[in-house]
């Protein structure tokens, strides 16, 4: 490996170093409360070094849900190429709660971390909020059911029951993850709760028990 491939690996490994870093610290500390400093101390490296690579802790934060929400809408490549929409669903919460609960961190700070709004006079144009895309998919396989019929008649609002259902299944993750680690309840296997709530929020949308 030649001198320039070397440092452009080492650039690498300690920007990951830094974005690993911050996403355990927005996450466990919030948003707020975490500095440039914090970060740099946390990876043992002087705050100087962190601008070298990051603006301010804001762009930090920007980068982590780029690549944390791509991941997420990664995990849906597959499925999009079901063609019954209920299937989609079906599997896309079961792709959504499987990321979660492999990667807890990521998932406290996508949705479980108050975010600074997004200035879309920022770098010179629009931004756009990560998580639209896995927000989109949802909603998109859920105008498909509709339009074939797939819901009681009395569900009309696609946008009601695509945030209904990320509501129902956020709720479980969350639980799982905040929770999971006490004790004082004899917890069921975490796959067989969001099974069993994937089911029971399809079963309260769908005209027939598919």
């Amino acid at each position: 490996m030649g001198t320039r491939e070397r440092r452009e690996r080492e650039k690498a490994e300690v920007r990951e170093k830094i974005l690993d870093a911050a996403r355990d610290l927005f996450a466990n500390e919030g948003y707020e409360a975490v500095t440039m400093r914090k970060i740099a101390e946390r990876i043992e490296y002087s705050p100087t070094v962190i601008y070298l690579y990051f603006k301010d802790k804001e762009s930090v934060l920007h980068e982590l849900c780029e690549i944390d929400f791509a991941a997420l809408a990664q995990s849906f490549t597959s499925i999009a190429q079901i063609s019954d929409p209920i299937e989609r669903i079906y599997k896309a919460g079961f792709a959504y709660t499987e990321f979660a609960l492999e990667h807890p961190n990521h998932y406290r700070l996508m949705f479980m971390t108050p975010h600074p709004p997004l200035d879309p006079t920022a770098d010179g144009g629009e931004k756009v909020n990560p998580g639209e895309e896995a927000y989109a998919f949802l909603r998109g396989t859920v105008h498909a059911a509709m339009e074939a019929g797939r819901f009681r008649p009395t569900l009309d609002d696609p946008e009601l029951i695509a945030q209904t259902l990320w509501a129902g299944l956020h709720g479980g993750v969350a639980l799982q993850i905040a929770k999971a680690n006490e004790g004082w309840i004899d917890w069921r296997p975490e796959s067989r709760r969001m099974e069993l709530m994937i089911d029971v929020l399809l079963r309260g949308l769908v005209q027939h028990e598919d």
